[in-house]
């Protein structure tokens, strides 16, 4: 057991196995990729994962009215959801994915939208997992329904006119979760249709900067270290962005760890800031 096992943010995979059979307790696999990753999420969760584990699905429980990617889903269809997956008042989540930490941050924050705290990351996902000699099945686990409690915080996330407004007063710092080189404008989007560059004003912290090599996060003396060391003034409200609102939630994962919690999500971040040609960019360094 480490002692940076927090339920609220991040535990490590001694203390998921230390409590794999407590009834409360409610294990999801979030594992979300690029589609230049060419990896099947839902093949590799029935191949493999952790016992008790329900495939959370972050392009479905999303809303689907939006043309954005996965875009956080209304309160109802989240709640829904939940209760079709037997999760509920009182459970205590752990989330994790197939890359260490990629995309089960986002459902940590989706949560925390959701008003719900009990929920953890699985600190190195399941390449830690069963690096550290832990067991995988293919069974899926028993689920019956359960009711979730839903109060939806809105100061958790944010739209695109809160962000272009915040980019103009410049009273919020806004952290670009990208690599280097698609935050500067040098290296093409994913995604057909994109303008290239940044939200102006915005710092870049690659959200792979604020990982181990191993896929676990860094200790928050580093996490400090990183955000400071791009510029970050954490004296001011935060707003995380990537390209798809997936890895600005290690960012907002990082900064809770950190003691930080004035920050929000920007949900549609560069798929919807980079499709509109009258959002102004920036190129280059910060």
């Amino acid at each position: 057991m480490s002692a940076a096992d927090d339920p609220k943010t991040l535990v490590g995979t001694d203390w998921l196995a230390a409590h794999l059979k407590d009834p409360d307790l409610r294990i999801f696999d979030a594992s979300w990729y690029l589609p230049d990753m060419q990896r099947d999420p839902k093949a590799e969760y029935e191949k493999a994962h952790i016992p008790g584990t329900r495939f959370f699905d972050i392009d479905e429980i999303s809303d689907l009215r939006s043309e954005l990617p996965h875009m956080a889903p209304p309160v109802e269809k989240f709640m829904s959801r939940m209760r079709a997956m037997g999760v509920g008042d009182g459970h205590q989540v752990v989330v994790y994915d197939g890359m260490g930490l990629f995309s089960a941050a986002r459902v940590w924050w989706l949560f925390r939208l959701m008003g719900q705290t009990n929920i953890a990351v699985l600190d190195g996902g399941l390449p830690k997992w069963i690096a550290d000699g832990h067991k995988t099945t293919t069974v899926p686990p028993t689920i019956r329904d359960r009711h979730m409690t839903v109060q939806r915080r809105d100061d958790l996330v944010r739209d695109v006119t809160e962000v272009a407004r915040a980019a103009k007063l410049g009273d919020h710092e806004i952290i670009d979760a990208r690599s280097p080189a698609r935050f500067k404008g040098e290296a093409d989007e994913p995604r057909e249709g994109m303008r290239k560059g940044h939200i102006p004003g915005s710092k870049n912290v690659h959200y792979q900067d604020l990982l181990n090599a191993d896929g676990t996060m860094k200790p928050p003396t580093a996490l400090r270290t990183v955000f400071m060391d791009a510029g970050v003034d954490l004296r001011k409200p935060a707003i995380t962005t990537c390209g798809s609102g997936v890895t600005a939630a290690i960012l907002a994962l990082a900064l809770e760890r950190i003691g930080k919690t004035d920050y929000s999500l920007y949900d549609g971040s560069w798929s919807e800031w980079g499709m509109y040609a009258d959002l102004p960019i920036a190129t280059g360094a910060a």
